[in-house]
């Protein structure tokens, strides 16, 4: 068997030792992705939105995908790539608080156009 196909069946039957290890630490995770640290971040951001994280949840994340190199519009196009398989609600819920987390408050603006 491949790799890739190892992980999987230790995903699927949630092999204690290999979960255990994956979720250790982020150095971990990142390694046992085989993902760049850029490419690891927008997907937890990914992660945050589908599950409607609430806005302290994104700081970490955030910081992370920023660390490895992402702009801004990289992080606010994964509201956009999430959009079509999360729905507008979850996508709109989503962007106040991503704003949040940037250091940018979508109410605020929003109230100070009106």
């Amino acid at each position: 068997m491949q790799k890739h196909e190892i992980t999987l069946c230790k995903i699927a039957i949630a092999d204690d030792k290999y979960v255990e290890e994956v979720l250790s630490n982020d150095r971990a995770n990142l390694t046992a992705s085989t993902l760049d640290a850029k490419a690891h971040a927008l997907v937890r951001l990914g992660a945050l939105i589908a599950i409607d994280a609430e806005a302290p949840a994104y700081m970490w994340t955030l910081q992370a995908a920023r660390r490895a190199g992402a702009s801004d519009d990289e992080l606010v196009g994964c509201l956009l790539a999430a959009l079509p398989l999360l729905g507008v609600a979850r996508i709109v819920s989503a962007a106040p608080k991503l704003g949040l987390a940037m250091g940018f408050d979508v109410a605020s603006a929003l109230e100070a156009h009106t």
